[in-house]
């Protein structure tokens, strides 16, 4: 069923009764051209890109939880393309090109926002590296405005602009950027990827990847064996365990990425904010609450929840730029397990095995990458290498040295 005004005056007209599940509940099959390890976006994109793409539609995408349980449903939302390492910059910008066109795509309303995303920036160096990223982001393409303190100001009014610990000089903005409802994009692209006839199995959790003469075979799960030419592992902060399945070492850690939403409030901040003298960024819900995020839990872990003294330095962070914000209350927290890379950068790629296929190290991009991963993925999957864009991405440069060190962005492993 497609949706439409029409499809809504209809459901209006006969009481609802109309609608179909937005995905069928298949029964794994014994045997399928491709599996996906892993039903978050990224997994969920992967087979709906290949079935549109590449006209591959004998695909199954294994969840071990239900759709939306995962990182796909724990991030703060947020869409952006403004990096400074052209690897990165190219990447993020086709994700953000694919944000664009996403909703008439997939025939689904993600609440694609572009809000825009405003990195404040508080010294002189500051500024100068603010004008080198945005100057490099104008070089590939992508739009990228230097403000200075006074159109900062008329922006925000809220912001403490002059008597915060760290005073705001300016910012760099990407208008093109913002946010995206999390969950929508996991409904989306499952929807999408079911229209195309791949087979979404929840509740079937990888419990061994079977791997003959170097080559895979296919996996075995919780609702039994099943057998397939190509594996694509796309499991976010459970990437390394899903990949000792094969006997392969990742250089990656997982931690606990927490975020927070407020009681909900008239309209206040309509766009997001990003703090330059620490790690932390600030929107506002289309349901009112403010979002906020920051730094990962610096030790290591599969749990979805996290640590007090992250909440504290989060809020720490919110009260510093915006004072009228400690007169709220937070309602709510969450975790997700971020699987993050010894440079700040992903993993997209193949494997010493044959077969098997790679997509993870996201550490705190994985959510606004969803539709450039997924497309990517599917195309390394489809032709057995690389896309140009996601070529850099892979597995053994941190053995060659080729590394792709995106400041501000990586596990920073010596702090842990």
């Amino acid at each position: 069923m497609r949706y439409s005004a029409f499809a809504l005056l209809r459901g209006a007209l006969t009481g609802q009764k109309h609608w179909r599940p937005a995905w069928r509940k298949p029964e794994p099959k014994p045997a399928y051209d491709t599996v996906i390890v892993g039903g978050g976006g990224h997994g969920l994109a992967t087979a709906y890109y290949l079935a549109k793409e590449h006209g591959i539609t004998d695909v199954a995408v294994l969840e071990k939880s239900w759709i939306g349980s995962g990182n796909v449903g724990r991030n703060t939302t947020i869409i952006r393309s403004n990096y400074l390492l052209p690897a990165n910059t190219r990447f993020y910008e086709k994700s953000l090109q694919l944000w664009e066109g996403l909703e008439q795509d997939i025939n689904f309303n993600a609440m694609v926002s572009q809000r825009g995303v405003l990195n404040l920036y508080h010294s002189d160096a500051q500024r100068d590296a603010y004008a080198r990223r945005g100057n490099a982001m104008r070089l590939a393409g992508v739009d990228a405005e230097l403000l200075d303190a006074a159109a900062v100001r008329a922006m925000l009014p809220g912001l403490d602009m002059d008597n915060a610990r760290f005073p705001v000089m300016g910012g760099l903005l990407q208008r093109r950027g913002g946010t995206v409802r999390h969950d929508a994009v996991a409904w989306g692209y499952a929807r999408a990827a079911d229209r195309r006839g791949v087979d979404i199995v929840e509740n079937c959790e990888v419990t061994g990847i079977d791997v003959v003469q170097g080559r895979v075979s296919g996996v075995q799960t919780t609702r039994g064996a099943i057998r397939a030419r190509r594996i694509g592992l796309a499991a976010a902060g459970n990437s390394s365990r899903v990949a000792a399945l094969a006997g392969l070492t990742l250089p990656i850690e997982s931690h606990v990425l927490q975020a927070f939403v407020s009681e909900g409030i008239k309209p206040v901040l309509d766009t997001v904010v990003t703090f330059g003298a620490g790690h932390f960024y600030v929107s506002q819900s289309d349901k009112g609450g403010l979002v906020f995020g920051g730094d990962i839990d610096g030790y290591n872990s599969y749990a979805q929840r996290g640590s007090l003294p992250v909440v504290e330095e989060v809020m720490e962070c919110a009260v510093a730029l915006f004072p009228a914000f400690s007169r709220l209350r937070y309602l709510r927290q969450w975790g997700g397990i971020m699987d993050m890379s010894m440079d700040g950068s992903p993993i997209i790629g193949t494997t010493p095995i044959e077969g098997l296929f790679l997509n993870c190290g996201w550490c705190y991009g994985g959510f606004k990458a969803t539709p450039a991963s997924g497309w990517c993925f599917a195309h390394t999957i489809a032709t057995g290498a690389p896309h140009p864009l996601n070529a850099a991405f892979t597995l053994d440069r941190f053995r060659s040295g080729a590394v792709i060190d995106e400041k501000g962005a990586g596990a920073t492993p010596n702090l842990h």
